[in-house]
């Protein structure tokens, strides 16, 4: 209890800062006009790219949007104010906090690793003695705490800005989608907010 608790607060300390704005609107897979501002964005499908690294999560897709203004403009940002329509269904799936996400966050290289490491640890076995050996497939390795605490850090970081802000400025957004991507035809990007409200229609 004691460790999830200082695990709270470190994440709580740590600002969602998002990630750098790209050059130019242009320079996302789609864009579009909310009042005086454009909204621009990326479908990364379950890949949750920070500057740092890319990690996954199997229960959220992500989508990395920025939004672009006039030299000084501010605008009052929250990820509330976008929504994803899959395959044009009625109902839109909300943006979720980086907290919800976190719990199904995985980082591939370190899993990589960790099968390397088991796999020479075997090979190493190969024909010994190893009283260990049972023959049954272990469970997963579990990352340690300081692992999965830079990761989540990493990731919240990157996760889409709040507040009155300078534009331009980008971050990740997430929504709760644990079906297959193959079935996903059609993506929309719904930004409604104090700019206005935009469409994007996103390449799955």
């Amino acid at each position: 209890m004691i460790v999830l608790g200082c695990m709270a607060v470190a994440y709580a300390q740590t600002p969602s800062e998002g990630v750098p704005p790209r050059a130019t609107p242009a320079d996302y897979q789609a864009q579009a006009k909310a009042g005086n501002v454009t909204i621009a964005a990326e479908f990364m499908q379950h890949s949750v790219p920070t500057p740092e690294a890319t990690f996954t999560s199997e229960d959220y897709i992500i989508v990395e949007a920025g939004i672009f203004g006039a030299a000084g403009q501010k605008l009052t940002l929250t990820p509330a104010d976008f929504s994803l329509r899959v395959n044009g269904k009625k109902q839109v799936l909300p943006s979720q906090p980086f907290g919800f996400v976190q719990r199904s966050l995985k980082d591939p290289e370190w899993e990589m690793n960790q099968a390397a490491e088991k796999a020479e640890k075997a090979h190493l076995n190969l024909g010994g003695n190893d009283p260990g050996n049972t023959g049954e497939k272990p469970p997963p390795p579990k990352m340690p705490i300081e692992v999965q605490r830079a990761m989540d850090q990493k990731v919240q970081k990157a996760s889409f800005p709040e507040g009155d802000r300078p534009l331009p400025q980008a971050g990740l957004l997430y929504f709760e989608y644990r079906g297959g991507l193959k079935g996903v035809r059609q993506l929309e990007l719904i930004y409604s907010g104090p700019a206005g409200k935009a469409t994007l229609a996103l390449q799955p």
